[in-house]
């Protein structure tokens, strides 16, 4: 039996540059696709386009909200270069296009090979298991993707879900898989998107969180063990608000950068 990621992940080749896949019940909030499964999803058929090249980064463009059923993914490749490949991609479910993305894939150097200069850490986390897991939501507004990872949160960063909320677009906390899954490049896309966010803990009542666009940056292969993660937004504006993430390994190296951006919260 496989891990439920890469069964949800899991695309066919149809033909030159042609991809079939089926988004799956389940990774979703609201009923929407998550954002960052989609993504995931695309980057599993542009890393297949690129030879398996690992995903170094993704930037895609969300059209339309995706329901769980079968979809097809066009890819085309740009350039195949000694060190990156870089490849377009679209989401097509029935009739119309859902998301479009592009992405460079290579292979990761060694962290510590050359110039290094970090100006942050990891976030300080109380242990994975003193953290309270994000629910799966309410029954009006469901969060289904909470049965398909493991995400923790900072004890100080989780009182929007009980109406109480900190004053700062912050939250910080832990990501992993219920089935230990290991957790890799293809994964982290996943990850940019699987945590709540940071502005709930301004406005409070959550609702779903329309994704405009959403780029991850893959700095390294992660060491094994849950990521340590922290999100946060500086300007809302105009009915949308950016948000900057951050994932760390268990060793403390810089794994995953994100940013996106998104629309206010619809209930």
């Amino acid at each position: 039996m496989g891990f439920q990621f890469d069964d949800a992940v899991a695309v066919i080749a149809r033909g030159t540059d042609q991809y079939s896949a089926n988004v799956h019940v389940g990774w979703d909030i609201g009923g929407n696709a998550n954002g960052g499964y989609v993504l995931a999803l695309v980057g599993a058929a542009m890393r297949d386009a690129a030879d398996q090249r690992k995903p170094i980064t993704v930037t895609a463009h969300y059209l339309a909200p995706l329901k769980a059923g079968p979809v097809e993914i066009d890819t085309q490749v740009v350039k195949r270069g000694k060190r990156l490949t870089t490849v377009l991609a679209t989401v097509r479910q029935g009739d119309r296009d859902a998301l479009r993305a592009i992405g460079a894939f290579g292979e990761f150097p060694d962290p510590s090979d050359g110039l290094f200069h970090s100006e942050g850490a990891p976030p300080t986390l109380p242990n994975f298991e003193d953290c309270p897991p994000r629910n799966s939501g309410s029954q009006q507004f469901p969060v289904a993707l909470m049965d398909y990872v493991d995400v923790r949160i900072h004890p100080d960063d989780s009182g929007f879900a009980r109406g109480q909320t900190s004053g700062n677009a912050l939250v910080r906390g832990w990501f992993a898989f219920p089935d230990n899954r290991p957790i890799d490049s293809l994964a982290m896309l996943l990850a940019t998107d699987a945590f709540p966010p940071a502005l709930f803990n301004l406005t409070g009542a959550p609702g779903w969180v329309p994704t405009i666009e959403l780029t991850a940056h893959i700095r390294a292969e992660p060491a094994p063990g849950p990521l340590r993660g922290v999100f946060a937004s500086r300007f809302i504006q105009g009915g949308m608000f950016e948000e900057d993430g951050e994932l760390w390994d268990s060793q403390g190296i810089l794994v995953c950068q994100s940013r996106q951006l998104g629309l206010m919260p619809r209930l």
